[in-house]
């Protein structure tokens, strides 16, 4: 028996609001989590991370830095909406993981446990912001842009960029953080691959 499209029921601004703040604290308490640790992600997030390694300056400063000419492709392809949300998303991870540093503080985290804990974290995170159309800029802006338009799943396109960007950081990290980071890409795009698919779920904001 068919089943009648269901009616599109439009995010209210409230919950975009919520699902922004929170979307973006778990994501930056990923990042506080991998910074820990020393292990790096994939995307901007992760060329930022091997910049805060090399440089010393903050993950913060990076990523906002890192993001700026991305957002040409987000007003083309996705809309002012989508873009000044986005830019928003970004500003806030920027502050909230510089803010993270002296909030919480880690005596002693198991280099699996923050790979895991922290992909997922960060996996949440990014669902949540994907789901009210939002994303964290770069590389993100890409992979929604191609599910959006060619229905390819923003995870697995996400995870192919990912793993070139992991490549680059063996040139930079020992080999067990490499490791350690691989298995937290896998869980964080798992996240996003299992729970974004195109056509289960319309985010309407």
């Amino acid at each position: 028996m068919p089943v009648d499209n269901p009616i599109k029921d439009p995010h209210q601004p409230y919950e975009d609001v919520m699902a922004m703040l929170l979307g973006t604290f778990f994501v930056a308490l990923g990042v506080a989590l991998y910074t820990h640790a020393v292990l790096i992600t994939g995307s901007t997030a992760g060329m930022a991370l091997l910049l805060n390694y090399i440089t010393g300056w903050g993950f913060g400063i990076w990523f906002f830095a890192i993001n700026l000419p991305f957002y040409y492709l987000a007003v083309k392809r996705m809309g002012w909406g989508f873009t000044l949300r986005t830019f928003a998303a970004i500003g806030l991870v920027s502050l909230f993981s510089e803010l993270t540093q002296g909030w919480v503080q880690f005596a002693s985290v198991p280099s699996l446990y923050a790979a895991l804990m922290g992909g997922a974290l960060m996996g949440i995170g990014m669902l949540m912001l994907f789901r009210h159309r939002t994303s964290l800029g770069g590389i993100n802006i890409l992979a929604l842009y191609l599910q959006e338009k060619h229905g390819l799943r923003a995870g697995y396109v996400q995870l192919g960029i990912d793993a070139l960007i992991l490549l680059v950081a063996l040139t930079q990290l020992p080999l067990d953080r490499v490791g350690y980071s691989v298995l937290g890409a896998l869980t964080l795009n798992l996240i996003i691959a299992l729970n974004h698919k195109p056509g289960r779920y319309i985010g309407v904001s």
